[in-house]
């Protein structure tokens, strides 16, 4: 399930697809994403109703605990007005596309599953794609992790790449 990101307002990110069709906006707030349910039943590819039974579940089942992955956010309809809606975060969006049996949502399983490999067996992902269109900035990031360094301290880029991905986990 490859998207292309493109941050939109700082807290609105477009997911388009292969062809460039817009997918899904995507708020960003609270260090995670939110859909509500029609977002979600869209991203996946099938209907409001399914979406609502997987979530239904998840919390039943004690997957995930409501509270903690959802949310009462203030959403602007097509229609101008502002509502209260049920957001759901991250983790309550992945657990349902695991769930959920569409095109899409196999397509997002096996992305999810390879960046889970990826971080499983090498320790980080890296979204090659992502660096390349914001190659500037991600070099002016290593540029401030090399900042932090000692004066006298040399880096090669096998050493460069060990700072980066201890600075990301911390």
């Amino acid at each position: 399930m490859t998207k292309n990101i493109e941050k939109n307002k700082g807290e609105i990110i477009i997911y388009q697809d292969k062809a460039g069709k817009k997918v899904v906006d995507v708020r960003l707030e609270k260090e995670t994403i939110w859909l509500n349910q029609a977002q979600i039943a869209l991203l996946f590819g099938t209907k409001r109703p399914a979406i609502t039974k997987h979530l239904h579940n998840v919390f039943k089942e004690g997957e995930l605990i409501k509270n903690s992955v959802s949310s009462i956010l203030e959403h602007t309809a097509s229609d101008g007005k502002t509502y209260k809606t049920q957001f759901y975060n991250l983790d309550a969006i992945i657990s349902v596309g695991y769930r959920i049996n569409s095109k899409q949502a196999t397509k997002f399983r096996i992305w999810a599953t390879s960046a889970l490999k990826e971080y499983l067996t090498i320790g980080y992902v890296v979204n090659k794609k992502t660096i390349a269109q914001n190659y500037d900035k991600f070099l002016k990031t290593v540029d401030d992790i090399k900042s932090l360094l000692p004066a006298d301290k040399n880096l090669d880029n096998k050493s460069i790449l060990e700072l980066v991905k201890t600075f990301a986990d911390t």
